[in-house]
């Protein structure tokens, strides 16, 4: 039996979740039915920030906040302009949760509890009457006679507007690719890095602020580095996961790396404080006190690369000891062999071609009455609640963009 719906919207996630309620609220008339593949909705909701939920980033200048996005960063400047983290905290407050700024910028409920943002969403779809329907996995999508046939394992839909959240999905993807969407194929985006080496062996746990390129690419970032059992981690290596994914997927994710462990201190600025230090602590064993405020575990296996005495006294320090502890501090080499996924942070790079869609109204330019919102489209972010930002603005300026053509046939 077909059943008619005025919306159908594929995708039981943050971007199909928002779409859908901006959309009841601004049109309370529609017929809106959300269709998701599994058993439960909102899962990655439920997991993001370590099941505190990443809502967004206090960043308010559009401009600023679109550079963390390494691909869509032009696309979404426009669409932040109409939605972004502002509107997205007057939103949640609005609907009385309250949210809060911790030390990195990321944004989470009070409650530290990312089943306040899954309560939330889901009083206000019963509120405003819009049908979700679990165990739902679409299996083709057709155009007829103006109208959108939607088959499902379940039976068969029909709408008048389609909305696709299905995040990163490559059975939904192939199907937009027979309705001539071109999909720019995904690769993964947030990674920490797999290093063997005997520098870092035994330190998981310490985390420093340091710079890091990726040598022989124009790839650099700068943030706290954690050091964990297979390598590195934490959102400097994040940062760069995802401002390299395609060029480092090239590589097969075997590439070196040089940390400056100082940040943006130079060799030649280090040697000259070390050089302070050598008359300063004079008579004092370099092992005693870890300098330039490192970790002292991190301190003493540099000194132990640099091929140090245990007992090296400051004052014996020769002109190429102080050149070799300069360069392992600010120029350390390690060769990275493969990758590791971030948590269940799972997000890729890849995607509809940014080309094939409107981003006034987040609208197919091929297909009319059929809109895109999320990571189903190639946009992807770094760590710290931007992921989330894209699905709010792309689901908030769809709802908008449908409640208005609504209106406008009517």
């Amino acid at each position: 039996m077909m059943q008619e719906r005025e919306v159908l919207i594929i995708g039981g996630g943050a971007a199909g979740f928002f779409t859908a309620i901006n959309l009841a609220e601004a049109n309370p008339d529609l017929k809106i039915t959300i269709l998701e593949r599994g058993k439960e909705v909102l899962t990655k909701v439920r997991i993001s920030g370590g099941g505190r939920c990443n809502v967004t980033h206090a960043e308010f200048i559009p401009k600023e906040l679109s550079k963390n996005y390494p691909r869509g960063e032009k696309e979404l400047l426009g669409p932040f302009h109409q939605f972004m983290t502002g509107d997205t905290i007057a939103w949640f407050d609005e609907r009385g949760i309250e949210l809060k700024t911790e030390e990195d910028g990321r944004m989470f409920p009070t409650t530290d509890s990312s089943e306040t943002i899954i309560d939330c969403f889901l009083a206000e779809t019963e509120r405003l009457n819009i049908e979700i329907k679990t165990g739902h996995s679409v299996q083709d999508i057709q155009q007829n006679n103006d109208r959108w046939l939607v088959k499902t394992s379940k039976g068969d839909f029909t709408a008048d507007q389609l909305v696709m959240a299905t995040g990163s999905n490559p059975k939904i993807w192939k199907l937009l690719e027979k309705l001539g969407h071109q999909i720019v194929q995904p690769v993964p985006s947030l990674f920490t890095f797999n290093i063997q080496d005997h520098r870092i062996k035994d330190l998981a746990g310490i985390s420093t602020f340091a710079h890091i390129k990726i040598l022989d690419e124009k790839l650099e970032s700068d943030g706290p580095l954690l050091i964990t059992h297979w390598g590195l981690s934490g959102p400097g290596i994040l940062k760069l996961s995802a401002w390299g994914a395609r060029i480092l997927e090239a590589r097969n994710y075997h590439f070196k790396i040089q940390v400056n462990w100082l940040d943006y201190t130079t060799a030649e600025e280090i040697l000259e404080k070390i050089k302070r230090l050598k008359h300063k602590f004079a008579k004092q064993q370099l092992t005693t006190h870890a300098q330039f405020n490192l970790p002292k575990r991190l301190w003493l296996s540099l000194l132990k690369a640099a091929k140090f005495p245990e007992d090296q006294k400051w004052a014996e320090l020769s002109n190429k000891q102080i050149h070799k502890l300069a360069q392992e501090l600010t120029q350390c080499q390690l060769t990275v062999n493969g990758k590791s996924t971030f948590k269940e942070e799972f997000v890729t790079a890849g995607g509809v071609d940014l080309k094939e869609i409107n981003f006034k109204t987040f609208e197919s330019k091929l297909h009319p009455k059929l809109y895109l919102a999320g990571e189903i489209l190639n946009i992807d972010a770094i760590t710290g609640g931007f992921n989330f930002q894209n699905a709010w603005t792309g689901g908030f300026l769809a709802a908008q963009a449908i409640a208005k053509s609504v209106v406008n046939e009517n």
